[in-house]
């Protein structure tokens, strides 16, 4: 990412130090509201550092490139004493990794707190997670497993099937749900040049096995949205270790015109 200038690195001295000298007690003993505060700072610093940029972070799954257009939580001075974050959500769009490209993502930690320790570590849980796919990915889907069919989603947000050949002779509306991590094709309509017919309720789902997805990942959720299919998922818990000098480096590469993030591996 370039930049006409360099962004300005904040002071965050005494905020990093009434955090850390609280954190090696290693007990939820309510903290002072001077150290809440601190809380407060690094969180809106961190915030204003990357809302609306472009970033890239490199994790255990690839690189990850994408533009931030939220960071957000209702910040409690009271919850901040016992070192309670709450919700943070967060939310990007044009997001590339691993040589694909949603167009939106969505993230909502729930529980987000400091466990006392050293390092301190942050904690989240569990975490809602949302994708939007192009609706690519679905015609690339049937393309692999049944080539005589093409796939597409609609600027209607309806799914259709066509022949793959004569994609202009007609086409099947399809609805799909999941069941477990399995995800099922429903035929819901026959079109044929202007003749609609209803296709029967017991007529057979296409089911198509899901992998398991990384690091304990389950999907909840598929549907459609105009141009898109749209992923849920949830993660239980995700945890990290936040030691000063990685606080520190986080926050000096976001000040830095041009940002590579990296992200230890999540557990």
């Amino acid at each position: 990412m370039s930049q006409s200038e360099p962004l300005r690195r904040p002071d965050l001295a005494r905020p990093l130090d009434a955090l850390f000298s609280w954190w090696a007690t290693a007990t939820f003993t309510p903290m002072a509201t001077g150290a809440a505060v601190a809380y407060r700072t690094l969180f809106l610093t961190v915030q204003g550092l990357v809302s609306g940029r472009r970033l890239t972070f490199a994790s255990d799954v690839g690189a990850v490139t994408l533009t931030v257009t939220e960071f957000d939580s209702r910040l409690d001075l009271r919850a901040l004493t016992v070192g309670q974050v709450g919700d943070v959500r967060v939310a990007a769009r044009d997001v590339r990794w691993d040589g694909g490209r949603f167009s939106h993502a969505r993230a909502v930690l729930r529980n987000v707190h400091i466990r006392p320790s050293m390092p301190p570590t942050l904690v989240a849980a569990p975490v809602e997670l949302e994708v939007d796919v192009a609706a690519g990915a679905f015609g690339e889907l049937f393309g692999g497993h049944v080539p005589r069919l093409a796939g597409e989603v609609g600027p209607d947000g309806v799914a259709r099937l066509r022949w793959a050949r004569r994609p202009g002779a007609g086409h099947l509306r399809v609805d799909v749900d999941l069941v477990d991590s399995t995800v099922r094709i429903r035929p819901r309509g026959l079109t044929v040049r202007r003749a609609r017919w209803a296709v029967p309720v017991r007529t057979p789902a296409y089911r198509l096995r899901l992998p398991d997805l990384p690091h304990g990942i389950r999907l909840t959720g598929v549907s459609f949205a105009p141009g898109v299919i749209r992923l849920t998922g949830t993660l239980p818990q995700w945890q990290l270790d936040v030691p000063r000098a990685r606080l520190e480096h986080l926050v000096a590469q976001l000040a830095s015109p041009r940002t590579l993030t990296r992200v230890v591996r999540w557990r």
